[in-house]
């Protein structure tokens, strides 16, 4: 049995993600006005991304990791730009960013607070995966 990992875009342009064992009965009851969910409130929805997971826990453990991603980070994934979702999942310490105006180009020390989550920047292949720990 196939697990999905799948992001909806909605009317308002907002991302929603989540997995499912049946990618059209879900979608089909994502579609549904008469639900009282999030996304119904977002009507209508087009599927922009789906992927398959070995297990269900795969899948819900990639479905967590994609929840906290930057909307950069989804659309990436969603155009399957694995340089840029690799470029974006760096962590912020060893990014060059730049000062106000007129200030030399700086690079931001390794501080902790700084520190985005470090996530595969890969293609996801169907290969089980070792959930990563936060």
């Amino acid at each position: 049995m196939s697990f999905y990992v799948y992001i909806l875009k909605c009317a308002d342009g907002s991302y929603y993600t989540g997995h499912t064992d049946n990618l059209e009965a879900r979608i089909s009851a994502h579609q549904d006005p008469k639900a009282n969910s999030w996304v119904s409130k977002r009507l209508p929805v087009e599927l922009v991304y789906a992927d398959t997971s070995l297990t269900r826990q795969e899948a819900l453990a990639f479905e967590f990791q994609v929840k906290k991603w930057s909307r950069a980070k989804k659309e990436a994934l969603i155009a399957r730009d694995w340089e840029k979702l690799k470029m974006l999942s760096k962590s912020y310490s060893s990014r060059v960013v730049h000062g106000s105006t007129g200030s030399p180009r700086t690079e931001v020390n390794g501080d902790a607070a700084f520190s985005a989550e470090l996530d595969e920047a890969s293609p996801r292949t169907g290969e089980e995966h070792e959930p990563q720990s936060d």
